[in-house]
């Protein structure tokens, strides 16, 4: 039978421009001198950093603007009376659309998907349709990291029958879940054509193996459709065992034709917060969690499902099982991944309520679009099984007055009527109830508390009865393979609210990658870790964050341009504390040593070990044991104080009195080579979007890192291949993200490619000083 509902790609064949004219928006304009773009599409990340763009260092150090997107495509006439929609998974900022010259309205909120109704005024045959967008993220600085601009995320044309569903009136919900019985509750709207039309709707279950587990026929005689089914012996959902079963939702009219069909992931998974803590599925689950940026490193905003996932599964091998969408919408791909993967996400509406943080923040259009958007919120993400709980702010201003106690009351009555099955939290930052007035308003059903961990064990008794997480801990800063002598406290960058800068840093805007530096309001990994750690009471920690991400560069000024808080860097490699938290929340055998072995004889280096399943650690310096060591309850590494001799240093993993592990640094030598690493198949997602992943290490005659002789390394496309941009990690390198050319950072650089075409291989030659590596991808 013929596909009822028919996706279609429409990310390709878009001209798009940086100047401003009403003309654009006319069909018969012919954008000639146009560049030739595919979505998803940020134009900010293609330019140098810059200290002039009026974002500022916070927002990226990248330029906004106004920018037009326009679209040529054709129907034929066979397609007359089908329904099209054209769906934006997101546009920052303000996006007006035009279809052939009629207007078809402006989209306000910069994260949040939307779609149009282009039936009424598409042509077919032989006449062409133009679509086109204006974006507008002039208004600058509205934002306190880097947004991105222009159409981000994916676009996708939607041809459907006259009579359809609604996917955002359909709400998917599990009311019993056990592994002996759990039932699916379905609950969806026909279109206005479908209104007083009889018929019948088929809702069937289906497991990995395609086999139906669950079936049952609904009638209906109006636009409202329910049903449910009984499913017997299923799987459960969860971050160790993301078990997720097909869904499928037919509707036929009395001739058994098929009007429509839509295809949902369900996760049969239940959970419950108390004074206790969290419970998964009947079990105590502590929430191992990050908050995550919208941005990819090198690629901006511009969304890839191949790059979140990479994010995410190294997240996962870190032993994440929890994300926080900070602190606004994401794509809504970025969900299906944490669906599949097993991610519980906490899904962020909000930075700013009405009070703002920038000039040109939400806060202008908070008044007006807050409601509407907190329903398309909802809708749109209510049927994926990894969301857990709704956020409707991060350390919102009205906390402090008695207007938070109205919001508060109003947004979650909004939240609860469109999905009663999830709790509802903000992230807060005022740990006195008196003065709090989001939490006075008495319907949240969690609160988190950002940072202040010395208040922990207060809140229980200043928050009676409410369910409390860490929903946001640590901001420690830190860049990767840097490794400045310790203090004997944590150092905090800047020191107070008063300096807005660190004033004593280092000159080449570094940090150091021991876990000693942290932004004031903060404190280190293990401390912040450690803290929730021993409290029951705390569902969960949020660690601020898993990657670095663009703008928001705490301690320093220009020339940072991302962010020093993350557990890995923007290029996606792992800073020391990664392993940390490895250590801790997994059980892969962990024995990491840091710093790296090159030093200036005599110099007393401060040597550090992560390591688990071990009852001690040893250390040796050319054969020579410096002593045995081991973690405490309040301390989660091993330390030695080393003065400096060249070799190598090696630690061993003791336990029950055998060495089970080793791991060993080497002094490393002049840089002789390089060596390049492609990842991809872990990574691959759906063909042509998938990116492959080149790490360059610079290595010495031994094959040693070398980490104190960088080089610029020259990504070369030979065939079938665009470089998507390349990065090292470093927070204060001005060269352009979208740069072919990067000089490796202690050692390393990466280039995110992509294929043009998935039919056939592809070349790169990858150039260092006189070393040249041709690299060929089947």
């Amino acid at each position: 039978m013929a596909q009822p509902r028919e996706t279609i790609d429409f990310n390709g064949g878009w001209s798009f421009t940086l100047e401003d004219d009403l003309q654009f928006r006319r069909a018969s304009f012919s954008p000639v001198n146009w560049k030739k773009v595919s979505l998803p599409h940020d134009w900010s990340i293609g330019f140098d950093f810059g200290e002039e763009y009026p974002a500022g260092n916070a927002g990226g150090a990248l330029p906004g603007g106004i920018g037009w997107y326009r679209k040529a495509f054709q129907l034929s006439e066979n397609d007359k009376g089908s329904h099209y929609t054209l769906y934006f998974g997101g546009v920052y900022r303000y996006a007006e659309v035009w279809l052939n010259d009629q207007y078809l309205g402006k989209n306000i909120n910069g994260y949040l998907s939307f779609e149009r109704d282009l039936t009424p005024y598409l042509r077919y045959g032989n006449e062409q349709n133009v679509i086109a967008v204006r974006v507008d993220n002039s208004l600058q600085p509205n934002s306190r990291w880097y947004t991105g601009s222009g159409i981000y995320r994916d676009v996708r044309l939607e041809k459907r029958a006259p009579v359809h569903l609604l996917p955002a009136e359909t709400f998917i919900t599990t009311p019993k879940v056990s592994t002996e019985k759990s039932s699916v509750r379905v609950q969806s709207v026909l279109s206005q054509a479908g209104s007083g039309k009889a018929g019948r709707v088929v809702l069937k279950l289906r497991d990995k193996n395609k086999k139906t587990i669950a079936e049952k026929t609904v009638l209906f005689s109006s636009s409202q459709i329910e049903g449910e089914l009984q499913v017997d012996g299923v799987s459960l959902w969860s971050p160790d065992s993301p078990t997720l079963y097909d869904l499928d939702i037919t509707v036929l009219d009395n001739t058994n034709k098929i009007l429509d069909e839509l295809r949902y992931k369900v996760g049969f998974r239940y959970f419950q917060f108390d004074e206790n803590g969290f419970a998964l599925n009947g079990e105590p689950f502590k929430l191992l969690g990050v908050c995550l940026h919208h941005d990819l490193g090198a690629l901006g905003a511009a969304f890839n499902k191949s790059a979140a996932k990479r994010q995410l599964l190294i997240m996962k091998d870190m032993g994440v099982n929890a994300i926080r969408t900070a602190h606004n919408p994401f794509a809504e791909e970025f969900l299906d991944l944490c669906d599949e993967l097993g991610f519980l996400v906490q899904n962020e509406a909000y930075d700013m309520w009405a009070k703002r943080k920038n000039k040109f923040d939400y806060h202008i259009d908070f008044k007006e679009h807050h409601i509407v958007d907190l329903i398309t919120l909802v809708k749109r993400d209510r049927n994926h099984p990894s969301v857990f709980m709704w956020s409707i702010g991060n350390e919102i201003r009205e906390q402090f007055d008695d207007t938070g106690v109205a919001l508060t009351k109003g947004m979650t009555e909004v939240v609860k009527k469109l999905d009663p099955t999830r709790p509802v939290t903000a992230a807060l930052t005022e740990t006195n109830y008196e003065k709090n007035f989001i939490a006075q308003a008495g319907v949240l059903d969690v609160l988190g508390f950002n940072y202040k961990y010395f208040d922990y064990d207060k809140l229980p008794t200043e928050f009676k009865g409410v369910p409390l997480i860490a929903s946001e801990t640590t901001s420690a800063l830190q860049t990767r393979g840097v490794y400045d002598a310790l203090h004997d406290t944590i150092q905090l960058w800047p020191a107070s609210s008063a300096d807005k800068f660190v004033t004593n840093g280092n000159p080449d805007f570094t940090v150091s990658a021991y876990d000693n530096v942290a932004a004031y309001w903060g404190t280190s990994h293990e401390r912040a870790w450690l803290e929730v750690k021993k409290r029951d009471f705390l569902g969960g920690i949020f660690v601020w964050t898993g990657f670095d991400y663009l703008g928001e560069p705490v301690p320093y000024p220009y020339p940072a341009r991302s962010s020093y808080y993350g557990i890995v860097d923007l290029a996606g490699l792992p800073k020391d504390v990664y392993y940390m938290y490895q250590s801790e929340w997994t059980d892969t055998e962990v024995l990491h040593l840091l710093p790296h072995w090159n030093w200036k004889e005599g110099e007393q280096v401060d040597v550090w070990c992560y390591y688990n399943n071990a009852d001690e650690v040893e250390l040796f310096l050319n054969g020579q044991s410096l002593g045995r060591r081991s973690k405490t309850d309040e301390r989660l590494h091993a330390s030695w104080k080393v003065p400096y001799e060249a070799g190598e240093l090696k630690v061993v993993k003791i336990k029950d009195g055998t060495v089970v592990q080793e791991t060993v640094k080497k002094t490393a030598g002049k840089p002789v080579d390089i060596v390049v690493d492609v990842e991809h198949d872990r990574y691959a997602v759906d063909g042509l979007t998938d990116l492959y992943f080149l790490t360059v290490s610079l290595v010495d005659k031994n094959g040693t890192i070398v980490p104190d002789n960088d080089v610029e390394v020259s990504f070369l496309p030979q065939e079938n291949l665009t470089i998507r941009g390349t990065d090292n990690g470093y927070q204060a390198d001005l060269n352009s993200l979208a740069s072919p050319k990067r000089n490796t950072y202690k050692g390393f650089a990466v280039a995110m490619i992509q294929k043009n075409s998935m039919e056939k291989g592809a070349k790169i030659i990858v150039k260092a000083n006189t070393i040249k590596k041709e690299i060929v991808i089947k």
